[in-house]
């Protein structure tokens, strides 16, 4: 191998590396959940909704962000679009017009800890990615985080 190609091998590879460092992780999801959770049972509803909406330190990383469902698919917290805040979007569809809100609220009652599978817009590109959610049912709600898959 010449020194010109181990040197773009290697460039290739350091840039591999710091664009997964960019992009959350299934684990990440799985702990800013936990972590959701925690901070609704300390701070109360109201506060933890409106810290998670409001976009506060520690609720959005990197491309990741915590949405809490009601059990009927309405939107109680969402820490990108804070105009889906009370808007029932039971019915709302993916890009394959798959309804993956009800899908959703219905693993929430069944299973309680979940990863569902659908695309979504990714707030970094901007694209439609297929999308991984990891949620939690709380009481009778679904705390939510999700990674997009690169």
């Amino acid at each position: 191998m010449t020194r010109f190609a181990i040197l773009a091998f290697a460039a290739a590879i350091a840039s591999v590396s710091a664009q997964a460092g960019e992009f959350a992780s299934r684990k990440d999801a799985e702990t800013i959940v936990v972590k959701a959770i925690k901070h609704i049972k300390a701070t109360g509803k109201d506060v933890a909704y409106a810290d998670f909406t409001g976009k506060k330190a520690g609720w959005v990383e990197k491309d990741l962000y915590v949405v809490v469902y009601d059990l009927s698919g309405k939107v109680l917290a969402h820490g990108q679009n804070e105009k889906q805040v009370g808007k029932e979007l039971i019915g709302f569809k993916d890009a394959d017009g798959k309804e993956f809100v009800k899908e959703r609220v219905e693993l929430a009652k069944s299973k309680g800890k979940f990863w569902q599978d659908y695309k979504f817009t990714d707030p970094v590109t901007k694209k439609i990615l297929p999308k991984s959610m990891y949620c939690e049912k709380l009481e009778e709600t679904a705390v939510c985080a999700g990674i997009y898959k690169r």
